[in-house]
């Protein structure tokens, strides 16, 4: 609601000075009060600056009330602005013709002071009300967004502690995600959704042996086999949805460890078969691996891992996603400190 020092903008619509002043004087001591005299110049006004309620005459040179109040409602800018026509054509169709065009009231002429007044104060509670209404369901709608976002990440990270004494390699690969994503060109909104997908790339170990997780030294053939598994594994715990952000995760799970070359698993795809965040997540994901201590290696220095990633230039990796990789070393370098196993 508005305070005595956040008034309410009135903007009055009339060629007339005379129709102005009387409006203006029902009106000023309330509210803070807005001239135009034309239809034009009222939608100007309305899209240059925050405008409470129009009261808005019908008779003007140009365009007219019914067009002008079209115009407002047509615009996502101004549409949600309440019109009251005010004006002395008072037969039924013109008042039914107003309303078509999406005002909240219509008043004729000639005014009654207590008439106008009444009807501004009413519809000005009603649109912060609805205003007010409209922020608290963005506000939950917000927070329910953030739940789910944490509530992913936490998925994502039960599988690492398996195999992770503290999980930040979801961390880390998420934020190697969005990084080199960015670099290559996709858009922001995209780039975010990977990074909150990416979360739940290894959910699949959930279902792998401890025998095999906890393995101190290489794996053999057959383990091998089932440690591939994780990839389906963690496709169908994440099941099939039209929620995009669940789609994206479900094909992360399934595509990162897909080579360009073709000989990755579990499907075997190759080149820009491989979609666009699967192939990313790969890169991700291998870098992590080569810059952290796993039981069977001790964790590479950052500049011997990225030599490694661009020996597999083409042959592993994406050949675009390595040279965007390559542009962002800084940032993916001071992520990998900032989130270390070892702090």
């Amino acid at each position: 609601m508005k305070t005595a020092a956040t008034t309410a903008v009135v903007l009055i619509v009339d060629d007339i000075p005379q129709n102005i002043s009387l409006l203006n004087a029902a009106l000023m001591d309330e509210y803070t009060i807005k001239v135009a005299s034309s239809g034009q110049q009222a939608i100007d006004i309305c899209l240059s600056m925050p405008i409470d309620i129009v009261l808005l005459d019908v008779m003007m040179p140009g365009m007219d009330g019914f067009e002008t109040c079209r115009q407002l409602k047509g615009d996502p800018l101004t549409c949600e602005i309440p019109v009251i026509f005010v004006t002395a054509r008072g037969e039924i169709k013109d008042e039914s013709r107003g309303f078509a065009c999406g005002a909240v009231d219509y008043i004729t002429k000639p005014i009654r002071m207590p008439i106008v007044r009444a009807r501004v104060k009413t519809h000005l509670a009603l649109y912060d009300q609805s205003r007010a209404l409209e922020r608290l369901v963005r506000e939950r709608t917000a927070e329910l967004h953030e739940s789910r976002l944490a509530i992913l990440h936490r998925l994502g990270s039960a599988g690492e502690y398996r195999d992770n004494e503290t999980g930040l390699h979801v961390t880390r690969v998420c934020n190697y995600s969005r990084i080199i994503a960015l670099a290559c060109g996709v858009p922001d909104g995209e780039a975010e959704l990977l990074y909150n997908a990416a979360a739940l790339h290894d959910t699949g170990k959930i279902g792998i042996p401890d025998s095999i997780l906890f393995k101190p030294g290489k794996l053999d053939n057959d383990e091998w086999k089932i440690m591939r598994t994780h990839s389906e594994i963690g496709y169908k715990i994440i099941g099939s949805h039209q929620n995009s952000l669940l789609k994206a995760a479900a094909t992360v799970a399934m595509t990162h460890h897909e080579r360009w070359d073709g000989f990755g698993y579990p499907q075997r795809l190759k080149g820009s078969t491989i979609p666009l965040f699967g192939r990313i997540v790969a890169v991700a994901d291998v870098f992590d691996a080569l810059t952290t201590e796993r039981p069977y290696k001790k964790a590479w220095p950052v500049a011997e891992a990225v030599e490694e990633i661009v020996r597999c230039r083409g042959a592993h990796f994406d050949p675009q996603l390595v040279d965007a990789f390559l542009q962002k070393v800084p940032e993916v370098t001071a992520i990998c400190h900032e989130f270390s196993d070892t702090d």
